[in-house]
């Protein structure tokens, strides 16, 4: 129920898609309304100013160039600008630009005098900003961009910014004076503002459509994923994930759809897993009781024969669930293996010896004729079980031989152990499945002697852990071939007792 209402709270992702896609559009909108509109006049004025500055770099650096009248030229009709280059008694020099509203144009000998005092006192340099009147009257203001005076109304006013600097050297003082009108602005900030109303709304209008079409083209497939997701938490292992469109959909799909084979093989093992529990738990507790009953209620059964059946079933119950436990620690990674240096060589010796009872009563033969004993790094705990579980499988399987061959190869640094028997062998098909716990091949095969069917999965896992190579093969003349393969101590190793 908490999940249901947890649930219930949280936006889908279709709308949270729309709502971003909305307020992008909406920021982008306010950007453009601010670069185009509220902030244009103050821009095109940083603009033009630059471009006033670097041209009068520009024709200082070129003052006595004799291309200069060019340079003028071109500075005038790149940037919009009117330059007028005059000497200390205010006679033109150059004269250039064409621009009808431009201010040093129409200025008289006074005038421009004036500017040459303003740029003598400061520095060799004067920057005035002016508001042309629609009457041809002026008003100055001050070098910032706001105004001091301002005797005419905004709309009848034309803004124009001049500057002047002194050129001194050998030939006396020369003044640049460089004028652009920047009032035009105000008129394309007011055609700006029109259509930046109308692209608003239509771009508003279109946006909406389209985040709505996103939303629901993004979410669309995941909305399926969720769908086939919650049939899948259900236990419905053949549910398929088929959302498409795009890479990590498709991907996430496959991954999906992989994860419901394995959960679906997963299910598969833990029933199998079940039943073979729940079967060799019952056989001997089946024989338990009824060589039990037995005894109590018939006279003269209680015979050491029968008290050794209940004792051998116990026997092989108890396996069963210390198996079960082992293979559950080895898993979760409880029992590290201790390595040690082992005569490994040594080992199988005296694990065959125990086999000698089975090999005198059953008729098994067991051949082992190694050349040389072998050290290696191992638990020995760990490599006995191994050596026990693969001996007791061959057992089960080599059929009406009953002859096991456990043979010791020394390949460069390597050791191989191979447990070989005559069996009816494994299925090609079966072999990447024969390590996992309570798997049974489709032969059928007489009762483990010594096995509870978690052998080879203990195995298997200790193996891991040792970080051996490890595998099985059908034998060409029949039966298989289980193989384990780990490195050999040299002779200091083994004599020191390092084993690492």
């Amino acid at each position: 129920m908490q999940t249901d209402n947890y649930i219930g709270k949280q936006t889908p992702i279709k709308w949270k898609i729309f709502g971003y896609l909305l307020v992008f559009v909406v920021f982008l909108l306010l950007l453009l309304w601010l670069l185009q509109v509220v902030f244009l006049d103050s821009i095109y004025k940083e603009i033009k100013t630059k471009q006033i500055f670097d041209g009068a770099k520009s024709i200082t650096t070129n003052i006595d160039h004799p291309e200069l009248g060019s340079l003028l030229e071109n500075i005038s009709k790149q940037h919009g600008i009117c330059v007028r280059i005059l000497d200390n008694d205010g006679q033109d020099l150059y004269s250039v630009g064409d621009i009808p509203e431009c201010l040093i144009h129409k200025m008289d000998r006074r005038e421009v005098m004036n500017f040459y005092r303003m740029a003598m006192e400061e520095d060799g340099a004067a920057f005035r900003f002016f508001s042309i009147g629609t009457e041809g009257k002026r008003a100055e203001h001050s070098e910032g961009f706001r105004e001091n005076f301002h005797p005419f109304p905004r709309r009848a006013m034309m803004e124009q910014m001049v500057y002047a600097q002194i050129i001194s050297d050998d030939g006396g003082d020369r003044m640049i004076l460089l004028n652009a009108t920047i009032t035009p602005v105000q008129a394309v900030v007011e055609t700006l503002r029109i259509e930046l109303w109308w692209v608003s709304v239509i771009l508003v209008v279109l946006s909406v459509l389209l985040a709505f079409f996103m939303a629901r083209k993004v979410s669309a497939p995941i909305m399926k994923m969720n769908a086939s997701a919650k049939e899948l938490a259900r236990g419905n292992y053949d549910t398929v994930f088929a959302g498409d469109g795009y890479l990590e959909v498709r991907e996430l799909n496959d991954t999906l759809n992989h994860t419901a084979k394995e959960l679906a093989k997963v299910e598969g093992l833990r029933r199998e897993l079940l039943a073979n529990v729940s079967h060799d738990l019952r056989t001997p507790l089946t024989m338990i009781t009824g060589y039990g009953e037995v005894m109590r209620d018939i006279p003269g059964e209680n015979t050491p024969e029968n008290v050794q059946i209940i004792i051998d079933e116990a026997r092989r119950l108890t396996d069963l669930v210390n198996d079960m436990l082992d293979l559950s620690k080895l898993q979760e990674g409880v029992h590290q293996p201790h390595k040690e240096p082992l005569n490994l060589t040594q080992c199988i010796r005296e694990i065959l010896t125990r086999y000698g009872k089975l090999t005198a009563q059953e008729g098994y033969t067991i051949l082992f004729a190694p050349q040389a004993d072998i050290w290696v790094a191992a638990d020995r705990v760990k490599m006995e079980q191994v050596l026990y579980n693969l001996i007791n499988n061959a057992i089960n399987y080599t059929g009406e031989s009953k002859t096991i061959e456990i043979r010791q190869t020394v390949m460069a640094e390597l050791v191989r152990i191979d447990i070989l028997d005559e069996g009816a062998g494994i299925a090609a098909e079966q072999l990447p499945y024969i390590w996992e716990r309570y798997y049974r091949t489709e032969h059928s095969h007489q009762r483990a002697v010594i096995g509870t069917g978690l052998g080879l999965a203990i195995v298997k896992n200790i193996f891991d852990l040792h970080g051996m190579d490890y595998g099985v093969a059908n034998r060409p003349e029949g039966g298989c071939d289980f193989w384990f393969a780990m490195a050999v101590l040299d002779g200091g190793e083994a004599e020191n007792g390092t084993g690492r």
